[in-house]
């Protein structure tokens, strides 16, 4: 559902909106960025939230985090269906798409702490990663089967059909997710470092998130992850956006709006990638990940560009071999953030001595969200600026400018190819791996079990202060250690 969910709001919604929803590109692009904005402020609260949830009888019956789970499930069921109905125009899609985005934040925020909360092994926790990120890859390809296949069957509420396939899809998702997941063992001395936390009001829950938020930027491994993760999902939901535009008007293609949606199907390809990247996590490590995905994907650009710019024979063999390699390397752009994401919170814990993973993964979803919103109001925005025209009630497309035909090329590649530059630049000064998790964690252990810090070892103390970017003396605050001593007395 995960990856099924973002790939829906990268690759296909402003399409629906555009052609099928009555409003234009840039009514499209606002729709997708004001709902994500406020939902993505409202998901501040969410990981905080299930952090402290075991404080409550229903927290304590359900889980912290599994609670979240379980209520999602009927209330994506009611809702999603709804954002698939043609011709809502403005205000009903903006409505009903905002309330889709907070029930889907409600899911995903505790959803994104689950291989943390499971276990402390770095090889487990990848497995289990790896496990999802493969699920994950069979979602971002049915999202575009499913209305391939629909529409192909001629029937006029095809969007309709497919948003209820969607909708018991994905609940069947999160309810099995609830009912084969775990949750780390509320033990005594897990229940009194949580209690340990103090009692807020609202206002100061939300001073408090606020602060715990500018907190995680102090983590120098945090930094370079979120920009890597931000910069590269950010660029590929650029190009599934534009994809379709281009192929319905940027190449002569018989129903470029069919190809557009096949071409993204060829995500299935991530299935067997996403399998073999697992192997290489814990062989190789991310920053080969992130190398041999960002290479793959610059080159798909570079040759959808000369696709355009030539105009050879045998266009569609050529678009179709071309998205093979990116969606290989879009794979592997999916898969990695989230096998490293599991790790980072041992990084916060031994600047803070707390188990922070839910704020981590908040201020993760915030940063997707955003930018994810940001991606879409680009597209809408360069593709209106450049003089695109949206289709009329039909849905038939219409005729384009010269100007408004180099501007869905550009979008399509130059703008992902920038920001996918940027976080190859920045993958490659990412240090956390499994070598390295592995002194870190042993440290954590030794820490926890009342070592002194002055007897860390010359490894461990390099190995800290590379991840963290702090000096080692200002690593494990004296009053974690403290709140620890006193939970073993």
């Amino acid at each position: 559902m995960g990856g099924g969910w973002n790939t829906i709001v990268g690759g296909l919604m402003l399409y629906f909106f555009t052609t099928y929803g009555g409003v234009s590109v840039g009514e499209s692009a606002t729709i997708l960025f004001v709902a994500r904005i406020v939902d993505a402020v409202a998901s501040l609260l969410i990981g905080p939230a299930t952090d402290n949830f075991y404080r409550t009888r229903l927290g304590r019956r359900f889980g912290r985090r599994h609670f979240f789970l379980l209520v999602g499930v009927p209330a994506l069921l009611v809702v999603f269906p709804l954002l698939w109905v043609s011709g809502g125009g403005f205000w009903y899609y903006l409505v009903v798409y905002l309330a889709v985005e907070i029930v889907m934040a409600f899911i995903l925020i505790p959803w994104e702490t689950l291989p943390t909360e499971m276990t402390d092994d770095y090889t487990q926790r990848t497995k289990l990663s790896s496990t999802r990120m493969f699920l994950s890859a069979t979602g971002t390809f049915v999202v575009f089967f499913v209305p391939a296949m629909v529409k192909e069957t001629g029937n006029p509420h095809a969007f309709t059909i497919t948003g209820t396939i969607f909708a018991v899809l994905f609940g069947a998702a999160v309810l099995t997710t609830y009912l084969t997941t775990w949750e780390r063992e509320l033990t005594p001395e897990l229940v009194a470092e949580l209690d340990a936390r103090p009692r807020l009001t609202a206002r100061e829950a939300v001073a408090t998130t606020l602060r715990d938020f500018g907190s995680t930027f102090r983590n120098a491994s945090f930094r370079k992850h979120l920009t890597i993760y931000l910069f590269s999902f950010t660029g590929k939901d650029v190009y599934a956006s534009a994809l379709t535009f281009f192929t319905v008007y940027a190449v002569t293609i018989p129903d470029g709006e069919q190809m557009g949606f096949i071409l993204q199907t060829l995500s299935i390809v991530g299935l067997p990638v996403t399998v073999v990247a697992g192997f290489l996590m814990v062989r190789k490590g991310p920053r080969f990940l992130w190398a041999t995905s960002y290479s793959l994907i610059l080159l798909s650009l570079v040759a959808t560009g000369a696709i355009y710019l030539l105009r050879p024979g045998a266009v569609v063999v050529l678009l179709v071999v071309v998205n093979v390699v990116y969606q290989a390397g879009r794979a592997l752009l999916e898969f990695t953030p989230w096998n490293v994401f599991p790790f980072i919170p041992d990084v916060d814990r031994v600047m803070t001595g707390k188990d922070r993973a839910g704020i981590y993964a908040a201020v993760m979803t915030f940063g997707r969200k955003s930018t994810g919103a940001l991606a879409t109001l680009l597209v809408g925005w360069l593709l209106e600026l450049g003089g695109f025209v949206s289709p009329g009630s039909d849905g038939e497309p219409v005729a384009q400018t010269a100007g408004a035909l180099h501007t869905v090329v550009l979008v399509t590649v130059l703008a992902p190819a920038v920001l996918i530059l940027v976080a190859f630049v920045v993958s490659r000064l990412f240090r956390l791996d499994a070598a390295s998790h592995a002194v870190l964690r042993a440290e954590i252990d030794r820490l926890e079990a009342g070592g002194a810090k002055a007897d860390a070892a010359p490894e461990a103390r390099a190995v800290a202060e590379q991840l963290t970017g702090r000096p080692y003396d200002e690593l494990w605050p004296a009053e974690g250690a403290d709140a620890k001593a006193a939970v073993l007395v």
